[in-house]
């Protein structure tokens, strides 16, 4: 399957995104760091934060959460102890769960 030249995203999806990138620019600024700072330290390209800041949805994740810890965003509103916490326990939960979600082939009985 071709992949589409455009994608659509939900509202809250791009609110978050939205929120991030703000998030970061304001961190940026308050640490007096300029974007080509910020990029060099990240490794990424001065477009790349730009784009970051600015909440563009087609970024790479791991370049905003990059940026974001090193201008001192706290990432899902944790300490860095107590993500290592929350990281172990949706490894666990994540352990029990199936490797594949897959549709039942069985016909359902719902007639009662």
């Amino acid at each position: 399957m071709a992949k589409p030249k455009t994608r659509s995203y939900s509202r809250y999806a791009m609110q978050a995104a939205e929120l991030l990138g703000l998030t970061i620019h304001e961190a940026r600024i308050r640490r007096g760091l300029t974007v080509a700072e910020a990029a060099e330290r990240a490794g990424i390209s001065r477009g790349l934060v730009n784009r970051i800041e600015n909440g563009e949805m087609g970024c790479a994740i791991g370049a905003a959460f990059e940026l974001a810890v090193i201008v001192g965003v706290s990432l899902f509103d944790a300490e860095p102890t107590s993500l290592t916490r929350h990281l172990t326990n949706a490894r666990d939960k994540a352990s029990l769960l199936p490797k594949k979600a897959r549709k039942s082939t069985k016909a359902v009985k719902d007639d009662f």
